[in-house]
């Protein structure tokens, strides 16, 4: 038996049993008196911990929307950092409320798991990061090639995919967290380092020079990333989706943290649906929307000071632009 296959057979175990933990999550949040949140180990960007131990990024922002939503405060968030194999197990157990940790919707880990993805924060793809002492210029070029690469994730079969369509070999050297992927890098004791091209460039700022490498043009998979919960609670799901969905529906009417207490006064109906209103069908306060934007911002500004312009990493919004501008996110009217 291989080892995805009794990752797989483990986790749809779990997947049955989870249906015995609590259905009424909201309940059980507003009981503790803070939201649960399973993140990544460290990824610069997305979720990763300052030096005072305060949790920020793209997937964090996502976790800080539903507690401003359920309890009225951003911060009534706690963190528990997870790798790639541990991440579904903690949500299935229910250790975690909601999973933020860029990771890939899949049908099977849709349907098998017990699990429901609520929605798309990052549009991503997997990508392959070389030295440019290496002098590769495509991904082409790697046959023979000895690749990092984080195990317990999509990019294993990706890459085994891509390598056995375009007739090459490799061998792969799988570690636990994306810091060891990239260390093992670093080390030289591999040639390429292949992850979803949003870690490649979080990774590549961990360098201790960022310079010495270069993420290759190759794009070998679709991997729309965004936040997690377990199947069975609708109410639940209702609450985290739409919590995205405020996020980006801010950002297309142009409300900001910024003016969100002017816009109060809007005479746009669209807009006064979002800050005022709407709450009752999801459980929440009618302020739901209102407190995530005041308290994190809409979509624009999450992407803009984590991965953005604002940030080390500097990345296009590419796909991640609104959809009246060339990109993907898109979410339904708040009606």
């Amino acid at each position: 038996m291989s080892k995805i296959t009794s990752t797989l057979l483990l986790s749809s175990a779990l997947a049955l049993a989870a249906n015995t933990v609590s259905a009424d999550t909201l309940d059980s949040v507003k009981s503790k008196g803070f939201l649960q949140c399973g993140v990544s180990t460290g990824l610069p960007g997305f979720s990763n911990a300052d030096k005072s131990g305060n949790w920020k990024g793209l997937d964090v922002d996502v976790c800080r929307a539903v507690a401003a939503a359920t309890l009225g405060d951003a911060n009534k968030v706690k963190f528990t950092p997870l790798t790639a194999k541990e991440r579904f197990t903690a949500l299935q157990s229910g250790e975690i409320d909601m999973l933020s940790r860029n990771t890939t919707w899949t049908l099977t880990r849709d349907a098998s798991l017990g699990l429901n993805f609520a929605g798309v924060n990052y549009y991503d793809g997997q990508g392959f990061m070389v030295s440019k002492n290496l002098g590769v210029k495509s991904a082409l070029e790697l046959d023979g090639a000895a690749v990092c690469l984080q195990a317990g994730t999509t990019t294993e079969l990706n890459l085994a995919d891509y390598f056995r369509e375009n007739g090459m070999k490799y061998k792969a050297i799988t570690y636990d967290t994306s810091d060891a992927t990239v260390k093992g890098f670093e080390a030289g004791r591999c040639d390429v380092l292949t992850s979803d091209q949003s870690q490649l460039y979080a990774l590549r700022i961990k360098l201790k020079d960022p310079k010495s490498a270069v993420v290759l043009p190759e794009v070998i998979s679709k991997e729309p990333l965004g936040p997690v919960v377990r199947q069975g609670d609708d109410k639940w799901f209702n609450i985290v989706k739409w919590s995205l969905f405020a996020m980006v529906n801010a950002e297309e009417m142009g409300v900001t943290s910024k003016n969100v207490d002017s816009m109060k006064n809007s005479k746009n109906p669209g807009i006064a649906r979002l800050l005022g209103g709407q709450g009752e069908k999801l459980g929440l306060s009618d302020d739901w929307a209102y407190n995530i934007i005041k308290q994190v911002g809409n979509y624009g500004e999450s992407f803009e000071r984590n991965v953005g312009m604002g940030s080390p990493l500097k990345i296009s919004r590419g796909l991640n632009a609104l959809w009246k501008k060339g990109g993907l996110q898109y979410a339904p009217p708040i009606r």
